[in-house]
């Protein structure tokens, strides 16, 4: 049922270009088509008459730990020179659902070719099929890979198959980066003779593939490369690619009666899925889209948000998948031994603190240069900007995942991570006149000494209580529960000041104050989740007025807080769709990166994330149906995953909750605010057992897999009567 409805919903949308792309290739995000499968990516350059296809991978990197040098690069190009085509029409249109691209490209009398594109999701193959319509036309072909930033480069042939290698050997990196492509032409199922110029006719077509592997993937990645060029089945790719994408929507849909914001619901969970599937290396700031090879900040994991916000709708959307590549980075082992190297050396603390900069496999690529400097002038090893919070800041990501499943599983392969966090936070806070405090932090980079930024208290709150709740489910550091819950029950409140009339919050309690660009002064509220429905009405409050004043539903920096922000603290749910509404229709590309600013994938994650809160919050473990959602709106959804590792389904008609549907994937209790207020609940499990609940607030135990219906309706004699907990 899911993949019949997720199929009516999503197949709706496309992207559509009506000219040929202008801002690539450009050091950060491009406008034109995106294409991918979580590894390997390509986009697209070029009027009709000549097209150039970006080839790029996930770990096509220098893997160095040097500021300006250690960074991501572009593989290389395919590129389709057709002279004859000077002219043509160009329309090229992305379909969602089945995440190919047909570029079409005719003259008004109908003469032109029209070509299928699509990486595939099965493995990395990139393949173009190319129909030819009203005359025959002469295609010229072009394939290897970029010369440049001392790589070392081949290329060659076997048979048929043209092949091409980039990397970087071990005397010019810290870890060897080698990655292959091969080329092939192919009619009629057989490859074709090898050659770079050959003539398309009216009435056949030609398919041309791209295969792709790097030294991480396999040792034999040349030998793989050529294999797969010309043995691979293309409509067996095809195929496989179909189902793989039919299966990625149908793990959760939305339908919410505004066809804008749930297109762009589902663009951005499209580009998630085409930047990020690959577990050792997630996407750059700027995805698997790299056009040259100087993308801004290296391309880099920034840790002080950019490199957590693409992630956040993830979660609750249950693309589990896509989201897991995040923490590669953070949690490797040489990256941790790292951040112990600096807590110790530079802030004589055990545990760990992160600069702000990341890359795959433990490399800091803004290591040491001049320009790393602390707001006293000092010159650091590392680019810290006087920020201590990046760790903490790594933990929000871990936090959302970690509630959303109970996975022990991933669990255990945190822990390490986590504990080194707690263990910094355990040394650094200072405890003075009965409350702890922060000393020595920067709230915005390079904007210290700040003490106590209400940034770095949210997330320091985020920490030890997923310290907490880890712990006691698996059972460890029982005898330090107290000391955090201390630590929880006495950490410094946060600071106001008075701005337009209304009170709001103060960055810091002493230092920075306020910023007129980003939205840092409201992240303790989101992604850190210190201030939610249930905090004080005075906090809700100021939160409300600081989203007044600060005004910044489209800003340069951090974009991904806001929305959620005037969620989680109940802002007017009309205000936040229409601002929603504004930055989609004016200020976002066709391929759903935004317009004029350098912000990457990061924003990848306001919609989907906003909405399905908007939805269904279950924040802090309560389960709320529409609390966020205007009630004169009607909404559907299934299987949005929320906190406690419950997947819900629910309808909004009429201004009524239709029904509510449970599915408990580890048995834990779920409180849930009665969707029906002032109503009693009919439940029915699995077994068909009847309950009635009543009053505001309820607690249904669950099992594991068990599936809970929840309807608004009292008519059948119950066999037991759950009263209000």
């Amino acid at each position: 049922m899911r993949i019949k409805e997720s199929r009516k919903i999503v197949s709706k949308y496309r992207n559509v270009f009506s000219s040929p792309p202008s801002r690539i290739p450009v050091d950060y995000n491009v406008d034109a088509p995106l294409l991918g499968n979580g590894d390997m990516g390509v986009t697209v350059s070029g009027s009709p008459a000549l097209l150039k296809f970006y080839l790029c991978k996930n770990d096509m990197w220098k893997l160095k730990s040097l500021s300006l040098v250690g960074k991501l690069v572009t593989f290389g190009h395919l590129t389709l020179e057709i002279p004859e085509l000077k002219g043509a029409g160009y329309s090229v249109i992305q379909e969602l659902y089945e995440a190919e691209t047909v570029f079409d490209l005719r003259f008004p009398d109908g003469s032109g070719i029209r070509i299928l594109a699509l990486t595939a999701a099965s493995d990395n193959y990139f393949i173009l099929e190319i129909e030819t319509y009203g005359r025959a036309f002469e295609l010229k072909t072009s394939f290897g890979s970029i010369c440049g930033s001392d790589s070392v480069n081949e290329s060659g042939s076997k048979g048929e198959i043209y092949w091409t290698t980039r990397g970087f050997k071990k005397d010019d990196v810290d870890i060897p980066v080698d990655v292959a492509a091969a080329f092939v032409i192919r009619e009629n199922g057989r490859v074709i003779s090898k050659t770079e110029k050959i003539t398309l006719h009216p009435g056949r077509s030609i398919s041309l593939l791209v295969s792709m592997k790097s030294r991480f993937d396999s040792l034999n990645y040349l030998d793989d490369v050529i294999h797969m060029a010309k043995y691979a089945d293309i409509d067996t790719i095809k195929k496989q690619h179909r189902a793989w994408w039919q299966h990625y929507w149908a793990e959760s849909y939305v339908e919410i009666g505004d066809q804008v914001i749930e297109r762009f619901y589902y663009v951005s969970n499209y580009i998630l899925a085409c930047a990020s599937r690959n577990p050792n290396f997630p996407p750059s700031i700027f995805g698997n889209w790299i056009t040259t090879d100087n993308p801004l900040w290296g391309g880099d994991y920034h840790l002080n948000y950019n490199h957590q916000a693409p992630y956040y709708g993830l979660y609750s959307s249950n693309h589990i998948e896509q989201a897991d590549p995040y923490h590669a980075p953070v949690i490797h082992p040489d990256y941790i031994k790292m951040g112990q190297k600096y807590a110790r050396d530079e802030m004589n603390c055990a545990g760990v603190l992160y600069p702000v900069g990341a890359a795959p496999m433990g490399i800091e690529p803004l290591r040491y240069r001049e320009y790393n400097r602390d707001y006293k002038g000092n010159i650091q090893p590392g680019l810290f900007l006087g920020q201590r919070s990046n760790a903490a800041y790594c933990l929000v990501n871990i936090a959302m995942r970690w509630y959303s499943t109970y996975d022990l599983e991933y669990a255990v392969k945190v822990y390490p991570f986590l504990m080194e966090v707690v263990a910094f936070w355990e040394d650094f806070l200072k405890y003075e006149n009965g409350r702890y405090v922060i000393y020595d932090d920067a709230i915005h980079e390079a904007s210290g000494p700040d003490y106590n930024p209400i940034l770095s208290l949210g997330l320091v709150r985020n920490c030890f209580e997923l310290a907490i709740d880890i712990n006691h489910c698996l059972n460890k550091e029982l005898e330090k529960l107290e000391k955090w819950q201390h630590i929880l029950d006495n950490l410094s409140g946060y600071s106001f000041q008075e701005k337009q009339g209304k009170k709001v919050f103060r960055y810091s309690e002493r230092g920075t104050d306020w910023r007129t660009y980003g939205t840092l002064g409201l992240q303790h509220i989101f992604p850190a989740g210190a201030i939610d429905l249930e905090s004080d009405p005075e906090l809700l409050k100021a939160s409300k007025n600081t989203i007044d004043v600060m005004n910044r539903w489209f800003d340069v920096n951090g974009m991904s807080s806001i929305y959620m922000a005037a969620i989680r603290v109940g802002y007017d749910p009309e205000i936040i769709l229409e601002k929603l509404r504004d930055i989609i229709v004016n200020r976002t590309y066709p391929n759903g990166y935004m317009k004029n600013i350098v912000s990457g994938i990061e924003n990848c994650s306001i919609v989907p994330c906003a909405i399905n809160e908007m939805l269904c919050m279950g924040h802090h473990g309560v389960l709320r149906l529409f609390a966020g959602w205007p009630r004169n709106r009607d909404a559907r959804f299934s299987n949005i995953r929320t906190w406690g590792a419950f997947l819900i389904d629910s309808s909004l008609k009429d201004g009524k909750v239709e029904y509510v549907s449970i599915l408990s994937e580890k048995g834990r209790d779920c409180v849930m605010d009665n969707p029906w207020p002032g109503h009693e609940v009919r439940l029915i499990r699995s077994d068909h057992t009847v309950e009635l609940l009543s009053g505001q607030r309820f607690t249904i135990k669950t099992l594991p897999g068990e599936t809970i219906l929840l309807e608004g309706t009292y008519t059948l004699q119950v066999t037991n009567k759950v009263g209000d907990d």
